[in-house]
């Protein structure tokens, strides 16, 4: 054979070597780049999560799951995969095969049912406004007091709704009405101030005790809507001790529930 034919068969040799040579490299390399999916759950709920940063400790990578709490990722077996969300607690995993993965991830805080919370106490003057549109006949015409009215080139003359009102039964009734309900307001407002969370916490007394100071030392309205919070402290804590010194001074007897036998006699 000539030189120049073992030259050839030599070359052709080279590349079949070569050739399979990459086969096998990239053969090797696919297998190492296997990816692995799963599901992330929410392990109380049972419902799957979103927004968790997936990542591969072994490799560096790092990916988010879908808003159906899926992902995928790069591992092979043995990769380290770690799983985080700011409201859960971290977990983290080896991989044991390219298996499909379910991720439970236990959340770091309790989650509360949204509630509605509704003013069982409200603003005295939001009441009043409210009782107003509840009776929006009696604030209406109604609520004419001026007997005498000035039109605008004309003087002073009698105002037609205020003398009704001062006559006719609907009118007297409804100054009645809206007296009740200024009484009321003006109770109203001395609750707000003058409550049992706040009298509480100032006298330390509790139940019986501070029902007792309450009902005893129950400031008027002018006291409520004028004195400062220090000026009503104050008087608050000058009826404490003078509640301290004798506490069952004023206190209402108990009542007594008759027996059914005393009532028959």
């Amino acid at each position: 054979m000539t030189r120049h034919g073992r030259t050839l068969i030599f070359g052709a040799a080279m590349k079949i070597w070569l050739l399979m040579f990459l086969c096998t490299l990239s053969a090797t390399v696919f297998a190492q780049q296997k990816t692995v999916d799963g599901i992330v759950f929410d392990k109380d709920s049972k419902g799957r999560i979103a927004k968790v940063n997936v990542q591969n400790a072994t490799t560096g990578k790092s990916v988010y799951n879908t808003f159906k709490g899926e992902f995928n990722i790069e591992a092979k077996p043995g990769d380290v995969l770690i799983f985080t969300k700011p409201d859960h607690y971290a977990d983290t995993l080896q991989l044991q095969n390219n298996a499909s993965l379910a991720v439970y991830m236990k959340r770091s805080a309790i989650q509360l049912k949204e509630v509605f919370v509704r003013d069982t106490m409200l603003n005295p003057q939001k009441l009043l406004e409210a009782t107003k549109r509840d009776y929006t006949k009696i604030y209406g015409s109604l609520d004419n007091h001026d007997l005498l009215t000035v039109a605008p080139g004309m003087g002073a003359g009698i105002g037609i709704d205020a003398l009704w009102n001062s006559l006719s039964r609907s009118g007297r009734n409804a100054e009645k009405l809206r007296g009740i309900i200024e009484r009321d307001y003006k109770q109203n407002v001395i609750d707000f101030r003058f409550n049992r969370t706040y009298v509480g916490n100032i006298t330390q007394l509790k139940d019986q005790q501070l029902t007792d100071f309450m009902q005893r030392y129950r400031p008027g309205y002018y006291l409520v809507t004028t004195a400062s919070d220090y000026e009503f402290i104050a008087s608050i804590k000058s009826n404490l001790r003078r509640f301290l010194r004798s506490p069952r001074a004023f206190a209402l007897p108990q009542l007594i529930t008759p027996k059914p036998q005393d009532l028959a006699n």
